[in-house]
């Protein structure tokens, strides 16, 4: 019952493996205050209470091995502020069909060192097969220890299909999982970024970085552009192309020591530099249009000047007050011209007597009898006139 513990709550080791029960009830164990090692595991607990654990600021060992839990209990490490110190978590041979893997990624090395999930019905899936693949990288327990349970069941496997390694699943179909980089920053000139510590060492008494030149960097200080942060994480500013390299976090522990390594890669241009190269582009490409658009009004919305051109072509014909003096030039060409009368009156009215009224295209008008001081102008060339005015004769 919820009150079972409630005289006695200097507890530090409580074992209640191997019975019968089937749910962890809200406050359970909040009277435990000073609980260090509890042990559940070989129950039918199928069902765990948020509330169940609260008010264990001690714990550092939970067994919830071989139980029916098929939910797993991320509150009990999310941000640590459920159980501070616990070290250890056993969540083997459940029910868990998935986990949270970006979750449990971002945990600290020393957790996911005692974070079990051998035997368990978990789905294959890429992002699974990298979360062990990294562990066992890095020799975490929880993954070399129990390499070979750690199976997993292919995606859309019949029921009776036999669950398979997670770390076959390298470049296996239907998968085909690929290997993912441990510990690899990307970053470019002129960016900060930190550089992560993760141990899996607990209580760590000294620790230093070892940069790609090495050159040591200390807790006490930095070499102008590195510094090592109260974490243990290593901080650089306003990178610069030598800086890119592996470096090194040495970690001296109580019992061992153990040696990481970062590789950072710096890209030799700047974060603004793609959005730099598309406004080029851009620019570039409106510049293209707008040139497009005034040819276009060049070759189509100009004043036509074929006549002109093609009086140039041949010679000038004799010109005389004529069909051409009265739609190309801005003036009247004699005196008997009405102000303001359209060029197409005009044009029907100077042609030569005995045409009927008619203008004969490709012919050449006779020309009028030379009177008077504009005696002296010719006949133009009546080609020209076919380019202003279409090919049907004009009838007056």
């Amino acid at each position: 019952s919820t009150e079972a513990f409630a005289h006695v709550p200097h507890l530090r080791h409580l074992d209640l493996s191997s019975n019968r029960l089937r749910a962890l009830e809200e406050n359970l164990f909040s009277d435990l205050a000073e609980l260090e090692v509890l042990l559940l595991y070989n129950n039918e607990i199928s069902s765990v209470d948020r509330t169940a654990f609260e008010n264990l600021g001690r714990l550092r060992k939970l067994y919830l091995g071989q139980n029916r839990i098929a939910r797993f209990p991320l509150e009990l490490l999310r941000d640590g502020s459920r159980l501070p110190q616990l070290a250890l978590l056993d969540l083997s041979a459940n029910r868990l069909h998935s986990v949270p893997v970006g979750e449990l990624q971002a945990l600290p090395a020393w957790l996911r060192d005692r974070l079990y999930l051998h035997a368990n019905p978990l789905a294959c899936s890429c992002p699974l097969f990298q979360l062990v693949a990294r562990g066992r990288r890095r020799q975490l327990s929880a993954v070399v220890d129990f390499l070979e349970e750690l199976r997993c069941l292919p995606p859309a496997a019949a029921a009776a299909a036999a669950p398979v390694g997670i770390l076959s699943l390298a470049g296996q179909q239907p998968l085909n999982c690929s290997e993912a980089r441990e510990a690899v920053l990307e970053a470019h000139l002129g960016d900060s970024v930190t550089l992560g510590c993760d141990t899996r060492l607990r209580g760590v008494r000294q620790r230093h970085w070892v940069t790609p030149g090495g050159e040591r960097v200390l807790e006490e200080g930095g070499n102008g552009s590195a510094a090592l942060l109260a974490n243990g994480s290593l901080q650089l500013r306003a990178l610069r192309p030598e800086d890119a390299g592996t470096y090194a976090c040495w970690v001296a522990g109580p019992l061992l020591n153990e040696t990481l390594y970062v590789e950072l890669l710096v890209h030799n241009f700047t974060l603004h530099g793609p959005h730099d190269t598309l406004n080029t582009a851009y620019t570039t490409l409106v510049g293209c249009i707008l040139s497009v658009v005034l040819v276009l009004i060049y070759l189509y919305l100009t004043p036509c000047r074929c006549c002109c051109c093609r009086g140039a072509e041949k010679p000038p014909a004799p010109r005389d007050d004529s069909i051409n003096s009265s739609v190309l030039s801005t003036t009247p060409n004699h005196a008997t011209g009405v102000p303001g009368e359209p060029c197409r009156s005009r044009s029907a009215s100077a042609t030569g007597p005995g045409q009927n009224g008619r203008f004969k295209v490709g012919g050449t008008p006779q020309a009028p009898p030379r009177h008077g001081a504009k005696a002296q102008r010719k006949v133009s060339d009546p080609d020209s006139v076919s380019s202003v005015f279409s090919d049907t004769p004009i009838v007056v």
